[in-house]
């Protein structure tokens, strides 16, 4: 009787499956947004996003072009779960249009809080570093900041059409004039570490916008 020898084992890694390779690209894409968003971009190193992820830094070449393809990739990330965030409060029928942003400000102070006001917004702490970005990642940002705008806006003009704001409100300016507002309050929040300033700054707003005569 014969026994069959068994197999060799290969040695090393196996190759990645592409759920594998999907799965590890996602954790790189969720540590930078987390690091950013703490951080902001330039100081966000590859060493410490790698090592949330416990993979070698060689792997972050394998996932990403450059630091920059890895940046414009956050944003677009970041740019839609923003975005779906949103809709989930503007979207919100059971509410009055300016109920939806109220709503949506709330949850913001409670995301703030959750965070010890470590995490603020990663567009917002990208803007500021313009100067030091290139301009794919700037052209990117604006485009982000014109399409939450544009979300506010039409909010805005439901609030208007039930009667909350002015009926000669500039809509488009007062969609503009929140999201500029709004980056700094968080600014201001995470400086003071407190929700104080997002409370002034949306009651400050609100007055604003539904004033006969709009300031703005």
């Amino acid at each position: 009787m014969t026994t069959d020898n068994p197999p060799k084992r290969r040695r090393g890694r196996p190759p990645k499956t592409e759920r594998e390779f999907t799965d590890t690209k996602a954790q790189l894409l969720r540590s930078g947004l987390e690091l950013i968003t703490e951080y902001g971009f330039i100081a966000a190193g590859v060493d410490p996003i790698v090592k949330n992820v416990q993979v070698p830094k060689g792997s972050f070449y394998h996932y990403f072009k450059s630091k920059e393809d890895f940046g414009q990739q956050v944003l677009t990330a970041y740019g839609s779960y923003f975005a779906h965030k949103l809709d989930k409060h503007l979207l919100d029928e059971t509410l009055t249009p300016l109920a939806r942003i109220d709503s949506f400000v709330e949850n913001a102070k409670q995301g703030m809080t959750q965070y010890q006001f470590k995490r603020g917004c990663l567009v917002g702490n990208m803007m500021q570093e313009v100067p030091q970005l290139s301009e794919a990642l700037s052209a990117q940002l604006r485009e982000i900041i014109s399409d939450w705008q544009m979300r506010i806006g039409q909010c805005l003009e439901l609030a208007k059409a039930h009667g909350e704001i002015a009926a000669d409100a500039n809509t488009d300016r007062l969609a503009s004039v929140f999201w500029s507002g709004w980056e700094g309050a968080v600014m201001r929040a995470k400086l003071f570490q407190s929700v104080e300033p997002l409370d002034e700054f949306w009651a400050y707003y609100r007055f604003t916008s539904t004033t006969t005569r709009p300031l703005i």
